[in-house]
């Protein structure tokens, strides 16, 4: 049993979905949680914690990594040991699956983004957190439309004969043109293909536009779930298309395998704060610098009245010195 042994955590929130995972020492996930953030990243945060010591009384946690845009914050509650930026972290689980991985696509809920490796190192990527035409928000919607569960949208989508173009730079147009097929007499699975086709053509030419995609391509993030968007994406690339098993946590595992190698390498003990963060109270402010003429917002974290993270200065004005803090070293990319 895992709850013996001292695994490593990854948590990745996002503006939809906050997840968890426990790794082992052979990277192997043991557990993994997946919960809404709706907009309440501390609680859920803290949710996702106790569930753990629930299912794992006994488990000793070997190191904490945080991701996602809410990695901050979640790094100042659980005291991780590192903080990493959701690129990174989905290229490093994507080399973990698969070291020769040459192209990651990642889409989720909210956002997507497109990873360039070359022999295991990022050399390009790009994201897109504006239009909601190359989210999994797009397609949830129109499965919403037309009455169809999401849950099956890509199997339906696979029973295509005759898939039908809809234009996707923009989900008005989407849902006009999807309107008129349906009143020319198109089949649900024609569709349901052809919203697939056009959500991979705005991905292309937005995300994934002057970028030298080579194969092995993986598809991670929620929307690899959907079978008929795996075949619209290898049809427009003309190659496999590789979901991984941890396709819908591979941000949180990434966290996790950088914590490990990151504590393993200082040869120090984990900043774990422990499980009972869940239980504890936390204050969140902030207020503006006038010291000079950026005006930065300045984040304040305080457990129990007790501040422990400070960020949002573009000089160090502002910092949490180390020796008062359990905060986790951190990046600066967004």
């Amino acid at each position: 049993m895992p709850d013996q042994e001292s695994l490593c955590l990854g948590i990745d929130v996002g503006s939809v979905s906050t997840n968890l995972v426990l790794i082992d020492d052979h990277h192997n996930i043991v557990y993994k949680k997946y919960l809404r953030t709706q907009g309440q990243p501390i609680p859920v945060v803290q949710e996702g914690l106790a569930s753990i010591e629930k299912t794992y009384p006994k488990m000793k946690i070997q190191a904490v990594g945080t991701t996602g845009s809410g990695r901050q914050l979640a790094g100042a509650i659980v005291g991780a040991d590192v903080v990493k930026n959701e690129i990174t972290a989905h290229a490093v689980a994507a080399c973990c699956f698969q070291p020769d991985v040459q192209t990651v696509i990642e889409i989720g809920g909210q956002d997507s983004k497109i990873i360039i490796l070359r022999e295991g190192v990022v050399t390009d990527f790009a994201m897109n957190t504006v239009c909601a035409a190359g989210t999994g928000s797009f397609l949830d919607q129109q499965a919403a439309r037309l009455g169809i569960p999401i849950e099956d949208f890509g199997e339906i989508a696979l029973r295509s004969q005759n898939t039908v173009r809809i234009a996707g730079r923009c989900t008005v147009f989407a849902e006009s043109d999807m309107i008129h097929k349906q009143q020319v007499g198109h089949s649900m699975a024609d569709i349901l293909a052809g919203l697939c086709g056009a959500m991979v053509r705005n991905y292309m030419n937005n995300v994934g536009k002057g970028k030298q995609i080579r194969p092995p391509v993986l598809f991670q993030g929620g929307v690899a779930a959907n079978l008929g968007m795996r075949k619209a994406l290898e049809e427009e690339l003309n190659c496999p298309v590789v979901v991984p098993p941890a396709f819908d946590v591979m941000g949180a595992l990434g966290a996790a395998l950088i914590a490990k190698e990151q504590v393993e390498y200082s040869n120090q003990l984990t900043r774990f704060r422990g499980f009972g963060v869940s239980e504890r109270s936390f204050q969140v402010d902030t207020f503006i610098c006038s010291h000079c003429a950026n005006h930065c917002e300045i984040v304040n974290i305080s457990i129990e009245q007790e501040l422990v993270a400070r960020w949002g200065a573009r000089c160090g004005r502002w910092n949490v010195k180390e020796k008062n803090s359990k905060y986790p070293h951190s990046d600066s990319a967004s």
